[in-house]
């Protein structure tokens, strides 16, 4: 992929962050996404590049949506073809209700390169590059800890572990406490949940629990641009499930993914825009005199860039960002 392709793409997350947010608290999350969609696509037909899109926002929501197998870019002969991995509003319940966390978020890897996860649960364990490749998602909640704190050269009392506050995870937030460890809980989001275990500065040292599939490919992408790992499991709930895992390409619905599973080959560029302020972005700022404010972060897995992005938006040149 052409690297000018990185800087390119954050032009789409930002203008779906700056149309979803205007439904901000409003209480219509259908709203919020539909506009996150529209801006999304039509950006996305500006740019040099023959896409697919492989992980949409699922199968199964009845929100309008960018679906599988739906082509991006301008199409042009001499453009990279590659594979797209987008949820244009990763939080629709949370933009509704006005809270934190809400992201636009996309993937993009060579045509081939992004698994093409259902929509359905996945268990999912991410780190960043210090615990990379020392720990398993299969091994006991006490011992990732232990081998998180000495990656770290923290105490256990001083590891925070992330885990989304759902009844399903009870008992995994009782046995990471009673290590002595930290949690900290999070509602809706867990792309950005599992990319803050990936970096220093949040203070977060593991991702653990079960979420959606497809978001967990997003946020694959982003942790070999960052350069942690991740691991993660399918859990089909039913044989329909299952034999969807097999048409979809993997012949063991539930065998262990690996982050080279997730995302293969050595390249891959994720890009992210706030919506609302949360743990990783600041969201969208609306300045009067009709400005607005992003706070994006892109990166690339071949060059380990992180690039933040601040940019000031005049919407008088971008009517159709415009909220009536």
């Amino acid at each position: 992929m052409d690297r000018e392709l990185a800087l390119e793409v954050v032009r789409v997350t930002e203008v779906a962050a700056l149309a979803s947010a205007q439904w901000l608290g409003r209480g219509k999350k259908n709203e919020a996404d539909g506009a996150a969609t529209s801006a999304m696509r039509a950006m996305f037909d500006t740019i040099a590049m023959r896409g697919t899109v492989v992980i949409g926002e699922g199968e199964l929501d009845e929100a309008p949506m960018l679906y599988i197998g739906e082509k991006l870019g301008n199409g042009a002969a001499d453009a990279p073809e590659v594979d797209v991995a987008v949820d244009p509003l990763e939080g629709t319940t949370i933009v509704a209700k006005g809270h934190s966390n809400a992201l636009s978020v996309l993937a993009i890897g060579d045509r081939g390169t992004l698994l093409h996860a259902p929509d359905m649960y996945m268990m999912k364990m991410a780190v960043g590059a210090r615990a990379a490749g020392l720990i398993h998602l299969d091994d006991p909640v006490e011992k990732m800890i232990e081998v998180v704190a000495q990656a770290h050269h923290k105490r256990v009392q001083d590891v925070t572990v992330i885990i989304q506050e759902r009844e399903r995870h009870q008992a995994l937030i009782e046995a990471v406490r009673e290590t002595g460890a930290r949690v900290k809980l999070f509602g809706d989001g867990d792309v950005g949940a599992a990319i803050a275990a990936c970096m220093p500065q949040t203070g977060i040292d593991l991702f653990l629990g079960i979420g959606g599939a497809p978001e967990g490919v997003i946020s694959a992408a982003a942790i070999k641009c960052l350069g942690g790992d991740m691991q993660a499991r399918l859990k089909p709930q039913n044989e329909a499930e299952r034999e969807r895992c097999r048409a979809m390409g993997l012949r063991d619905p539930e065998q262990l993914l690996t982050l080279e599973d997730l995302v293969s080959g050595d390249d891959a560029i994720f890009a992210a825009t706030g919506v609302s302020d949360g743990e990783l972005l600041q969201g969208v700022r609306y300045l009067g005199d009709n400005l607005a404010e992003t706070h994006s972060i892109v990166m690339r897995a071949k060059t380990k860039t992180i690039r933040f992005i601040r940019t000031l938006h005049n919407l008088d040149y971008k009517p159709n960002l415009v909220w009536g």
